[in-house]
């Protein structure tokens, strides 16, 4: 018979009860709505370190990723994570310990035995003693929890992992601001002295006769309201450097930066498919890996229906003299074993079932929800791209003709055919248009950074780690 027994309770080992996870049938769409179904090689597949091929960009990115405070959070909680999954694997195992104790007894002369004539009331008892207890995992309760605990691993590694992906766009977008606000302020520091020296010609023509003195005043108010955007952009060229500074885990300071990013650089690749992003995004996967896990707590909630076997045993040494504590005489072992099955619990663990599955049915709501977010950004992204490098063509020739206009109206000017309206009006209009123009470069590069980052690049599985 004792053959039989070990066959069926090895048998009941290998059951796991519950709900095995399946990946859900989410069916995203076949393309994006801005391109046509383009398969192969994705803006995805390219490594942060060559989309970004600017030194010192790279160099601003591996200094954040080492010294973000917001991204080693994230790191800690993936070896708290990695611990849990540790302590749920260890009670898949016996458990062994040593136990040594000392003691001074005192026995009542009125008890229910009476002491025999002539002992002693007191004495000592001296014991070592090693014991071990192991659970018969017999419904999966604990290769469930297991299970939950390696998936919640996963999630928090994606998770970390989508942190260190925003937080490289970030750093990328950062110094794209940056670096157009110095743009913009070179910009107005360049007006400005164009202003000025308008400013010095108008008094020159009205000294001699040849203009109004309001010419001259409307030249200096002009100088003076670009000399006052000149320190509104020094201040948000500051601010942008404080900003970014923090990002890289540092002290609000100045920020070493080169040119800005070229077009030519960014690489013409196609999105990719939207089916891809349930592999790529770092996000969805999180999400997706919490859906595992709460579909493992089901089978560990299930489990709590069924008897539950543990086996005890302990061997050792008991004696009322030390030295004798070693001696055969004194061996003492036992070995049992204990079955604990619920009878009645007023619904407390089928209460627990039910909280489970509801815990498994928010997590695929999230798991849905976290895909959908997903294409949405994509698609917002490709629509921002195309958007802003139609708007950057527009605004280059928008300053090339408002050149030409301050041109013509420069001479007509010194040809004393047309007031200094008109030459006011076209520089500012060339103003606004050289900004504009800054803009719009700006806006096309960020938003080729959030579709990098909608798309969940960063690291491709064939690039180094």
């Amino acid at each position: 018979m004792r053959p039989a027994w070990l066959l069926v309770l090895l048998a009941l080992a290998g059951c796991k009860v519950g709900p095995d996870y399946a990946r859900p049938e989410l069916a995203p769409p076949a393309a994006w709505r801005a391109e046509g179904a383009e398969g192969g090689a994705s803006l995805a597949e390219v490594a942060w370190w060559e989309l970004f091929d600017t030194p010192e960009l790279v160099r601003l990115i591996e200094t954040a990723l080492a010294g973000n405070q917001d991204l080693a959070l994230s790191l800690e909680r993936v070896e708290f994570a990695r611990a849990r999954l540790g302590l749920a694997r260890a009670d898949l195992y016996p458990r062994l310990d040593l136990a040594a104790g000392a003691a001074r007894l005192d026995v009542s002369e009125n008890g229910f035995t009476p002491l025999p004539a002539g002992a002693d009331d007191q004495g000592s008892l001296y014991a070592l003693a090693g014991t071990a207890s192991w659970e018969l995992d017999l419904f999966g309760r604990l290769r469930r929890a297991s299970e939950a605990e390696r998936a919640r691993l996963a999630a928090a590694e994606f998770t970390h992992r989508a942190a260190a992906l925003t937080l490289v766009a970030a750093v990328a977008q950062g110094y794209v601001e940056l670096v157009d606000l110095d743009e913009r302020l070179a910009i107005a520091r360049r007006t400005l002295e164009s202003r000025r020296a308008y400013v010095e010609l108008a008094r020159v023509r009205f000294e001699g006769g040849r203009t109004s003195e309001l010419d001259w005043r409307q030249a200096e108010a002009e100088a003076f309201r670009t000399e006052a955007l000149v320190h509104d952009f020094e201040g948000l060229v500051e601010r942008a450097e404080n900003a970014l500074a923090l990002l890289l885990g540092g002290n609000p300071g100045r920020i070493e930066r080169g040119p800005a990013l070229a077009f030519e650089a960014v690489p013409a690749v196609p999105a990719g498919l939207p089916s891809e992003l349930l592999e790529r995004r770092p996000d969805v996967r999180a999400a997706e890996e919490e859906l595992a896990a709460a579909t493992a707590e089901i089978g560990a909630a299930r489990a709590l229906l069924f008897p539950r076997v543990a086996l005890t045993g302990e061997l050792g040494q008991e004696s009322s003299t030390l030295g004798d504590l070693l001696e055969a005489p004194a061996r003492v072992w036992s070995l049992g074993a204990n079955l604990l099955q619920p009878i009645f619990d007023a619904g407390r663990n089928r209460r627990g079932i039910e909280l489970a599955e509801s815990v498994q049915r928010q997590a695929l709501l999230a798991y849905e929800f976290s895909l959908r977010a997903a294409l949405r950004d994509v698609e917002d992204a490709l629509a921002d791209r195309r958007r802003a490098a139609g708007r950057r063509a527009a605004e280059a020739q928008r300053v090339t003709a408002e050149r030409k206009v301050l041109e013509l109206a420069d001479l007509r000017y010194q040809g004393g055919v047309a007031a200094y309206f008109e030459v006011l009006d076209a520089q500012r209009s060339l103003f606004l248009a050289e900004l504009d123009e800054a803009s719009a470069r700006r806006d096309e590069l960020v938003a080729m950074v959030r579709l990098y980052k909608s798309l969940g690049g960063g690291w491709p599985a064939q690039a180094a780690p």
